[in-house]
């Protein structure tokens, strides 16, 4: 998990400072509504990134003025757990973000608090760094936002198709998905909340890999090329064979013979390296010719 390719790409975006409230607002709604319990009686929020954990208390106290009830160990590790149970906290932050308390239990996104670009490129780095996953670009293409919340996953799909991106969505057991598998989505998403570094960590693997699988295509295509010129060599040396067997080799005009004689001297040799190896030089046209004109001898025995 520590070294995991999500693991940096939010350590990455938690070095973002937290400047306006609307933004800090926007990006511990998109927390709640990703996290592990955004009730009435309770918020719960658990992670085991503590760049992100370090950022939390920060954020919450900027959003909506209060502190946790419950902060992790200082030197805890593994899970880190911070909650929220008081009452009046949880009633100041269910109204802060507009929601009704006794309609709590069906999430709905308030777009109103998500009108400036700002808020909404908050918005979805909360949402990532509570929810949010991504895959090492060096294994495959796949990023997902995950949360019990269906109808809230519905409208950040939704918010998300209105910035230019295409997310596709399934639910799987309790937890709705929005997912990316487009590399270029998952780069431009990264970029816009955050972390750049690992937007440009998923270009280089991309171009890293077309230039093994170019390199891997070229050497198939020359070992393709090599094994078509031993084929075409392999049959021009038993054409010759019986031809040498035959009355007609003595027949045959003397350049023939010659050329005959490298073919069964140099049997790996293309027709350009035989062509080279004749005294004089001739081109690959004429290497060419020759090897047709011995061929057609031999078919007519």
């Amino acid at each position: 998990m520590m070294s995991s390719f999500a693991y940096k790409a939010k350590n990455e975006m938690c070095r973002t400072q937290l400047s306006r409230q609307c933004c800090a607002r926007a990006e511990a709604y998109g927390v709640l509504l990703y996290c592990n319990t955004f009730t009435p009686s309770e918020v719960r929020i658990i992670t085991e990134n503590p760049e992100f954990a370090a950022r939390l208390p920060k954020l919450f106290h900027k959003a909506f003025s209060l502190k946790f009830d419950q902060l992790p160990e200082k030197d805890g590790r593994g899970k880190l757990i911070f909650r929220i149970t008081d009452r009046d906290k949880l009633a100041r932050v269910i109204n802060t973000l507009g929601y009704d308390p006794q309609q709590i239990m069906a999430l709905h996104v308030n777009f109103g608090l998500l009108e400036d670009d700002c808020c909404r490129t908050a918005f979805l780095r909360g949402v990532f760094l509570a929810g949010g996953s991504v895959t090492d670009p060096e294994k495959r293409y796949h990023m997902e936002l995950a949360t019990s919340h269906k109808q809230a996953s519905r409208e950040v799909s939704r918010l998300l198709e209105e910035m230019g991106f295409l997310p596709r969505s399934v639910q799987r057991g309790a937890s709705s998905l929005i997912y990316f598998k487009q590399s270029e989505h998952i780069e431009d998403l990264l970029t816009k909340i955050g972390a750049p570094a690992a937007a440009m960590d998923i270009m280089t693997a991309k171009v890293d890999k077309e230039i093994r699988n170019g390199a891997n295509r070229a050497m198939n295509c020359d070992m393709a090329n090599v094994n078509k010129t031993l084929d075409a060599a392999q049959e021009q040396v038993s054409a010759i064979e019986k031809l040498r067997e035959s009355r007609r080799w003595e027949l045959l005009p003397e350049k023939l013979r010659q050329t005959a004689a490298l073919r069964l001297a140099y049997p790996e040799l293309s027709l350009t390296q035989l062509a080279e190896r004749c005294d004089p030089p001739v081109t690959k046209s004429c290497i060419n010719h020759r090897m047709r004109k011995l061929m057609e001898e031999a078919n007519e025995l």
